[in-house]
């Protein structure tokens, strides 16, 4: 499943869905990210992306990461809209036969997320608005994916 939502979210509720039923899977890896303030910096985060487009996106790294690690399943469900600090933004979870593979293809995914999906992120502070772009970081692990 690859969805975007302007709807807060459960992680722990998602990964009880995600994980039902799974008797031939042996690693579930997640990931949650949460929004952060910043030090104070950011009172709100927004997140726009092109419904359709970004989604098409996402699930086109989606299959690639299900074919290099032989996942079992797969999910990403991406907030965008208005975010408050501490709110959950993002719930990666891969099933796999075997945890080596889970927490890879879930690093992998973080990865592209972080730097190469189509999003645009704006940080409103007591400074007012700016736009945010990926660090070098996130294009340097990015880049050991080769």
């Amino acid at each position: 499943m690859i969805q975007l939502t302007e709807a807060p979210f459960d992680p722990g509720a998602l990964l009880t869905a995600f994980s039902k039923g799974r008797t031939e899977t042996g690693a579930i890896a997640t990931f949650t990210g949460i929004a952060r303030a910043e030090a104070g910096s950011t009172a709100i985060l927004e997140l726009e992306a092109y419904p359709g487009f970004t989604e098409a996106e996402i699930s086109r790294i989606a299959t690639e990461a299900h074919a290099r690690w032989s996942l079992h399943d797969l999910t990403i469900l991406h907030r965008v809209g208005q975010i408050a600090p501490g709110e959950p933004i993002v719930f990666v979870a891969t099933a796999a036969g075997h945890r080596r593979a889970a927490f890879e293809a879930c690093d992998f995914l973080m990865d592209y997320l972080k730097s190469r999906a189509p999003f645009w992120k704006k940080e409103y502070g007591p400074d007012g608005a700016r736009w945010v772009e990926p660090s070098a970081q996130d294009h340097l692990d990015r880049d050991r994916w080769g």
